[in-house]
């Protein structure tokens, strides 16, 4: 994708979206909120400081469809800088900043099959072919229609205990709580055209393409964006207690390209049934397809999000929730019964009819731009944006 193509980016209807995101300006320092209307980008960061900040407003919809004045810049100039990594050009960000990013796992039954390997492999992927077969016969096909918490998954529990098969992801993939786990720290995800980082630690790794949801600091999701839950198969397959270490690293975390926000025809139920269409092209010439259809999701978004923000935890400046994965990729890319795993170089391109497109490239996470920008240059960012007798 260049900057004479930058279309691709928006969603398939973009007069009818109301798209907000975030953009670093060379000249001020810093990042901006915008909105995006069409191929011109307008600047709100005079009005609202931060995204969390617009998402917090009950009248986000009507304040960016009303903002007037000239764009400040045109989304193909972004388009081109975040394609080119020219980070002295404005470029596109991740599209949120003070929300908590939560995460939530094993909620397609495909994919929770692929941990159950993992964690039989021990994160070893040359069993992973072997291990599948065992596992899939143990299982029986019986567990596609399995509503989690029902009685007959716990009968079917009783089942696969008996035939030594239980396992942690199984738990939360049937069980009556889902796995959420805090999937990256405040501002360090990356945004569209941003390289996304692959350790030197893990040989078997692949992205997760995801709906996520951004919810305001009451916990209501007012939009949605796309995500890459960049997992590391072999450290989560020795152990789940190393969670933190196969998801939490270095731009490890793509969300983008922009937050679609909620409105009378695009709502939580528009999105029930979104397809996420997933190409991995790599720089030896190999081709990845997948497909993430949200409609197969073993749990509703609700039960998600009340299982992240209630009585039980709070996040004041809103959260944005990544919803798990059906995509878990099992075509072999080098020796037979391998599997897939990244090279440095991959092109992950992330798309929804609804959302638009993220696009991002692996690297080697040792070797990219360390994470400097956090919270408390952000504000002193936006302490040298007030006038003098307003900073703090």
């Amino acid at each position: 994708m260049s900057g004479d193509d930058y279309l691709g980016i928006l969603p398939l209807d973009p007069a009818d979206a109301h798209l907000v995101g975030r953009v670093w300006d060379p000249r001020t320092g810093g990042p901006r909120v915008v909105s995006v209307r069409g191929g011109q980008v307008y600047d709100l960061t005079d009005t609202v400081n931060t995204v969390s900040e617009l998402i917090d407003r009950t009248d986000a919809v009507d304040f960016v469809a009303s903002c007037a004045g000239q764009p400040r810049w045109q989304l193909s100039d972004l388009v081109a800088a975040s394609v080119a990594e020219d980070l002295t050009r404005p470029h596109l960000l991740a599209p949120i900043d003070l929300q908590v990013v939560k995460a939530c796992g094993v909620t397609f039954v495909e994919s929770m099959i692929e941990r159950v390997i993992e964690e039989k492999c021990a994160g070893d992927s040359s069993r992973a072919a072997e291990v599948r077969t065992l596992v899939l016969e143990a299982l029986g096909g019986s567990l596609a229609s399995l509503r989690p918490g029902s009685e007959a998954a716990a009968r079917t529990k009783e089942v696969l205990l008996a035939q030594g098969m239980w396992s942690q992801y199984l738990e939360v993939g049937i069980g009556p709580d889902p796995e959420v786990f805090t999937k990256a720290p405040v501002l360090s995800s990356v945004g569209f055209g941003a390289r996304v980082g692959i350790p030197t630690f893990s040989a078997w790794s692949n992205p997760e393409p995801e709906l996520v949801l951004v919810a305001d600091s009451r916990g209501e999701v007012r939009g949605a964006t796309l995500g890459n839950d960049v997992n590391l198969r072999d450290v989560e397959g020795r152990s789940a207690l190393l969670l933190g270490m196969a998801k939490d690293n270095n731009a490890s975390s793509a969300i983008g390209p922009f937050i679609r926000l909620f409105d009378s025809a695009f709502t939580i139920d528009t999105l029930r049934t979104e397809e996420i269409a997933l190409t991995v092209s790599g720089v030896d010439g190999y081709s990845l397809q997948g497909q993430n259809s949200v409609a197969r999701i073993s749990r509703p978004f609700e039960e998600l999000v009340a299982a992240t923000r209630g009585a039980h935890h709070q996040y004041p400046d809103g959260f944005a929730l990544f919803t798990g994965t059906l995509f878990s990729p099992t075509q072999d890319r080098g020796d037979e019964g391998l599997g897939f795993t990244h090279e440095p170089g991959d092109i992950v391109n992330i798309q929804s009819q609804l959302l638009g497109s993220l696009r991002n490239v692996t690297g080697i996470t040792e070797e990219l731009p360390p994470w400097t920008f956090g919270i408390r240059a952000l504000h002193r960012y936006l302490a040298n944006l007030l006038p003098v007798e307003e900073r703090v």
